[in-house]
């Protein structure tokens, strides 16, 4: 059967907390392909599927315009799933954590984040665990496990398209996105079936230069690039962050104002705020002299718990930080810390057991 192009549909509010499976017929195409055709169904019919499930389904029971018979047949042959849902957790501030298990039983989060301004963020893994080891970040401290595949990305996002409608994705859960470029590429294609455009998605590197001049090259959509920076100098970075010795500073923002040169999209710069470690003053203006006010925009990350030898920095010193960088003529914000409650906030994703399950 000839491969179909996925159709835009309208987005349905849906208040299902959906199955301890997840469904997505993305799962295997081919096999989907291979069964419709030996039903001797017409081509259109996996393009209806998808467009089901994009909209919130989760079953075929509830594709009403598929044939009875076919959806028995496809009930029994093709399963609509690649992802176990282990354990889900809400924090008080309504955001959602989901722990599940690929089919090798491999562990991934994803964080659902709810806003009062209405939007709602998926915070989505690219792999099981993070071979680059970031000393301050829990992922960084599992064993790596494996890159997810397309359909594994996906099936995080339509898990929790069944709780409600999402506008916004980031890639910034567990593993370096730019280390599993290929099967990044192929979800952020499907997304804006699920309600989110490529210009409301993010895709954060700890610096992985390979990865960031592959992206600027083969990446046509206009998705967003952060950058997780952390230091403003080598010798602390590498320190904190071992990808430094490998790609140091100059390299990757070398990378990076390519990529804005090409694009002409700046740059989210992300600093992770480590109390006596990366916030003084003296530092806050190594990294405006750094960073060109027209390529970069810088987001200060109050730090959540997690094992690590770090602690946060007093609120007192994140805003001498900002007040710094401002002076800079750098745009500056500071990040609102979600879930932090259920260890869902930046950083925290470790496959642990969350409190308050559901």
């Amino acid at each position: 059967m000839r491969p179909f192009r996925t159709p835009r549909v309208p987005r349905r509010r849906t208040t299902e907390r959906g199955p301890t499976r997840s469904t997505l017929p993305h799962v295997d195409l081919a096999l989907l392909d291979r069964v419709l055709a030996d039903a001797g169904q017409p081509a259109f019919r996996a393009a209806q599927i998808w467009r089901w499930t994009a909209r919130g389904a989760t079953s075929y029971a509830e594709m009403t315009d598929v044939p009875a018979e076919l959806r028995a047949q496809l009930e029994e042959h093709v399963p609509l799933s690649t992802l176990a849902v282990v354990r889900q957790a809400e924090a008080r501030d309504g955001t959602v954590k989901t722990l599940f298990h690929t089919a090798d039983r491999r562990p991934i989060e994803a964080v659902l984040m709810r806003y009062r301004d209405g939007r709602r963020s998926v915070c989505v893994s690219s792999q099981s665990g993070c071979p680059l080891t970031c000393t301050f970040c829990a992922t960084g401290a599992m064993k790596f496990g494996r890159n997810l595949t397309a359909s594994e990305i996906l099936d995080q996002v339509l898990h929790l398209r069944r709780i409600e409608e999402l506008d916004h994705l980031v890639f910034m859960g567990m593993g370096e996105p730019l280390m599993n470029l290929d099967a990044v590429l192929e979800a952020i294609e499907r997304l804006p079936d699920a309600g989110i455009t490529h210009r409301r998605t993010g895709i954060s590197t700890v610096g992985w230069v390979p990865g960031i001049r592959r992206f600027t090259e083969e990446c046509d959509r206009p998705v967003r690039l952060a950058l997780s920076l952390h230091a403003p100098e080598d010798a602390l970075r590498s320190k904190i962050m071992p990808v430094n010795d490998k790609h140091p500073l100059a390299e990757v923002l070398a990378a990076c104002e390519d990529h804005f040169a090409k694009t002409n999209r700046q740059i989210f710069v992300e600093y992770l705020m480590l109390g006596s470690v990366n916030d003084t003053v003296a530092q806050a203006h190594q990294l405006g002299d750094l960073l060109d006010r027209r390529i970069y925009k810088v987001n200060l990350i109050p730090y959540n718990p997690t094992d690590s030898i770090f602690e946060g920095s007093s609120r007192g010193a994140i805003d001498a930080f900002k007040a710094v960088l401002e002076s800079y003529g750098l745009r500056t914000t500071v990040r609102l810390t979600r879930g932090r409650d259920i260890d869902a906030a930046c950083g925290q994703l470790a496959a642990r057991e969350p409190v308050g399950t559901i």
